[in-house]
């Protein structure tokens, strides 16, 4: 308590005396007359505690601390009130007030110690708290930002490995992230539901880890057989992010992004709203990036034909909301700079 400052504003000089004669050497003590060299000492210098009388020579002791607690700094400064009055109501109208305790007249030294002391532990106590509860806080969120750059760097880790197994559709899926969250921010979507589809659109294709090489770089026509094999790609990456039970939206990107709207897409035929919303923007960002990357027969396909392809799906292949979205995107894409490097 050696480095407590503490303020008595009480005009009676004897009061001050006596208070000083109980409470120094415990605390640095400070006493004063007046409210107003209570405000003014205030604004100068730190305190940890004040008493403070009912009647003061210039104003009221309650006045007093109203004006005290509309100073941000002093709005939490506990103060302890002194007054004569014996009844109960003097206690219950301290704590109305917004006061921390009350110390009666004639003062007992015992008392005054001992109540000076339980208000400074308590303030002690609730500072620290504040403190430890913020220094938990800020090492949850560091934490928990620490957790989420894990996470997208192995998403974007497993984005690449996908699209390495493809010679001509390196950056594919990440192409499609980024189309997807484009479409959705354009739709004035929040941006946690914009980071979500940015990783659905990441590992919408982890399925092709389960199909083979050769047939994802085949360069003729498919077999029936292996075009089956392919369709497949939805089902493994559904199946595979399904175990990740705190992002269950992974596995609906990579199971529904081949359905059409008009149902005859793959693999569960759904149709207009059956298919997830997610999806539905996934694939239209996906047949996008399809067209305007190269393949080993083509290059980039021109803008205008590129959007003629999505104009015609509309309603049919794609969602017409967000093919509407998209065509926006092209339209904006002055420079068409929305394709593979």
């Amino acid at each position: 308590m050696m480095q407590t400052a503490v303020l008595v504003v009480d005009g009676s000089d004897g009061d001050r005396m006596r208070l000083q004669q109980i409470l120094e050497p415990r605390v640095q003590f400070n006493g004063v007359k007046t409210g107003g060299e209570a405000l003014e000492y205030a604004k100068k210098n730190n305190i940890d505690l004040l008493l403070l009388a009912v009647k003061l020579p210039d104003m009221d002791g309650f006045e007093l601390m109203r004006s005290l607690r509309k100073q941000a700094q002093l709005r939490e400064l506990p103060i302890i009130m002194l007054t004569s009055d014996q009844t109960q109501k003097a206690e219950a109208a301290v704590v109305m007030a917004g006061g921390t305790d009350i110390i009666r007249k004639p003062f007992i030294p015992i008392i005054v110690v001992k109540k000076v002391e339980q208000v400074l532990e308590m303030e002690y106590l609730h500072r620290n708290l504040k403190k430890e509860v913020h220094l938990q806080t800020q090492l949850a969120e560091e934490r928990l930002a620490a957790s989420e750059r894990l996470f997208e760097e192995t998403v974007m880790a497993l984005a690449k490995t996908i699209d390495a197994k493809d010679a001509y559709t390196r950056g594919h899926s990440q192409r499609v992230a980024a189309y997807s969250r484009q479409m959705a921010a354009k739709m004035g979507w929040l941006e946690d539901e914009q980071r979500k589809i940015y990783f659905m659109g990441l590992l919408h294709d982890i399925g092709k880890i389960g199909v083979p090489e050769a047939i994802i770089n085949k360069t003729t026509r498919l077999t029936d057989a292996e075009y089956g094999q392919i369709k497949q790609h939805t089902v493994i990456g559904s199946e595979i992010l399904e175990l990740v039970a705190e992002f269950p939206e992974l596995a609906i990107g990579a199971r529904s992004h081949h359905e059409r709207y008009d149902g005859k897409g793959y693999p569960d035929g759904f149709a207009g709203s059956q298919i997830p919303v997610y999806a539905r923007v996934i694939a239209v960002a996906d047949a996008y990036d399809a067209m305007t990357s190269r393949r080993s027969y083509r290059d980039v396909l021109p803008q205008d034909v590129v959007r003629g392809e999505i104009a015609k799906g509309r309603g049919t292949q794609f969602d017409p909301q967000f093919a509407d979205i998209m065509l926006q995107l092209i339209d904006e894409d002055n420079e068409y700079l929305l394709h593979e490097r």
